[in-house]
């Protein structure tokens, strides 16, 4: 598929987006590269940013030639792993034992709630993530348990790299192929997104279900 020339005139590619689309191109086209490095990075920060919506947009920005593809699956990886290296530096100053008294003060979840987690990722983090980074609401938030339990940050880095490189170069490459049309990738992307937050309040319902049995048998 071939792709219209770069822009002559600045905001051209803002054209007809508004809101957080508008405003994440516009960054891309003034800073290039490292503009979205910022956006992506962004996503980790403040989830609400999704990445299923900036890294399409990168990829349509590459393809009206703000910068090349290769600068943008790699600017944005680079701006993933450094948002993900903050979260977990969070976490790891938060620490096991302040997580873990959080954790134990709320409703209807106990401390060893949290010791079968802290095991669990302890035995799988590496896995956790890999495939963390690959899946819609989890990608944003895996990076806080593996700096609470202290994965080694070489081992940390590898991972989420890994799993972020093979997650923004599908997105941002399906934004490069369908140009203007990127839109399709964000509604196609939100569909697992729903499934996501779906299974997440499936779990949720039957944990607060068998923990209210388990009291009421008391």
């Amino acid at each position: 598929m071939t792709h219209p020339a770069a822009p002559s005139a600045s905001g051209e590619l803002t054209e007809g987006l508004t809101g957080v689309a508008g405003w994440a191109v516009g960054l891309m086209e003034s800073l290039g590269g490292p503009g979205a490095a910022l956006v992506v990075g962004l996503d980790n920060l403040f989830p609400p940013l999704p990445s299923e919506l900036v890294l399409p947009l990168a990829g349509f920005a590459a393809g009206r030639g703000v910068f090349g593809f290769g600068a943008a699956v790699f600017w944005t990886t680079l701006g993933s792993v450094a948002g993900a290296v903050v979260v977990y530096l969070l976490g790891r100053r938060l620490g096991h034992e302040r997580t873990r008294r959080l954790v134990s003060r709320l409703p209807l979840v106990r401390a060893a709630d949290f010791d079968r987690t802290a095991a669990w990722f302890a035995r799988h983090g590496g896995k956790a993530v890999f495939l963390g980074r690959l899946v819609p609401v989890f990608r944003s938030f895996v990076s806080v348990p593996a700096g609470v339990e202290r994965m080694p940050f070489g081992r940390f880095l590898l991972f989420t790299t890994a799993g972020s490189l093979i997650w923004n170069t599908g997105l941002v490459g399906a934004g490069y192929l369908l140009g203007g049309h990127w839109p399709r990738v964000e509604r196609y992307a939100a569909f697992f997104q729903y499934a996501v937050f779906a299974g997440i309040a499936v779990a949720a319902a039957v944990f607060v279900v068998r923990r209210v049995r388990a009291r009421r048998r008391v």
